[in-house]
């Protein structure tokens, strides 16, 4: 599995959300763009996505802006990525969508694309979004200090 930048930035743009969440803050698109450093055109459709997947949420006017859906820590990597790349298949033999493969059930290395597909799917469903936000404090404090 290869994330694409959609991926990849698009949880950036989670973690910098949810380091704003507790304080009830909610970001432009402009805010959030200058500080991941991220094209604004190609972050509003990053945040058009999360939104049109219930992880976002937007409200209008001069107090407006973009904010998680619900708490940072009840929402996984998993249900991010899969709302911006679709499929965290390693290989489309262990996609949960099916497979064309004719040889899927005498292919060698099969077991161990499952295998490692349990692995990330076990990773991307128990690390919360509040998780990813933490990390990213420390490691700008580490930065600082």
């Amino acid at each position: 599995m290869k994330l694409s930048t959609k991926g990849r930035y698009g949880l950036k743009a989670m973690v910098d959300l949810a380091t704003e969440y507790d304080a009830g803050a909610k970001l432009s698109i402009a805010q959030l763009s200058e500080r991941q450093e991220i094209s604004y055109s190609y972050l509003e459709q990053l945040i058009a996505l999360l939104k049109r997947a219930g992880l976002v949420s937007a409200s209008r006017g001069v107090q407006g802006g973009y904010r998680l859906s619900r708490a940072p820590e009840l929402i996984t990597v998993g249900e991010v990525l899969k709302a911006l790349e679709g499929s965290t298949a390693l290989v489309d033999c262990v996609d949960t969508c099916g497979t064309d493969c004719e040889n899927v059930c005498s292919c060698a290395a099969r077991p161990l694309w499952l295998k490692l597909q349990q692995r990330i799917d076990d990773v991307l469903e128990s690390t919360t979004i509040r998780d990813m936000a933490n990390d990213y404090i420390q490691q700008k404090e580490r930065k600082l200090g």
